[in-house]
């Protein structure tokens, strides 16, 4: 069973990340599935420390682009928006070249809260960051 309250199309989500910091470093949304939202992050100059590996400021942005879009298409009702309330991440593995690929999946959707963890991998496939992203969702003001 899906978990998406309104239709999810990856070329509009693609399109709204114009003139953003996800667009900066070239995060494009590359699948949607019953409860799961997938994208991936180029390793290049835009995304490495000086090392050259990710720097794991861009793996968060990652993660919270993911999250963020995910809750949004979540939300049980009309005027409501979910925003960062609180993000952690685990860095576990260098990723020196290629894609850093996310995939974001709720732990909590609740009325107020909503809960998501992100997992990112290399292109073999092997863990390189995992974060938790806690959303708040906000009502309108009456």
């Amino acid at each position: 069973m899906s978990i998406w309250t309104r239709p999810a199309d990856i070329a509009l989500i693609n399109e709204h990340l114009h003139a953003t910091a996800a667009k900066s470093l070239g995060i494009e949304i590359t699948e949607i599935g019953e409860d799961f939202l997938r994208g991936r992050m180029p390793v290049d100059a835009r995304t490495v420390q000086p090392q050259g590996i990710v720097h794991g400021g861009a793996s968060v942005l990652l993660a919270e682009t993911l999250g963020s879009i995910a809750a949004n298409y979540c939300l049980r009702g009309p005027g409501l928006h979910a925003v960062g309330l609180e993000i952690n991440a685990n860095h576990l593995r260098a990723v020196a070249s290629g894609w850093v690929t996310g995939t974001a999946r709720p732990l909590h959707l609740g009325g107020s809260t909503q809960v998501w963890e992100i997992r990112m991998e290399d292109d073999a496939g092997r863990p390189s960051c995992i974060s938790r992203l806690t959303m708040a969702v906000i009502h309108p003001r009456p």
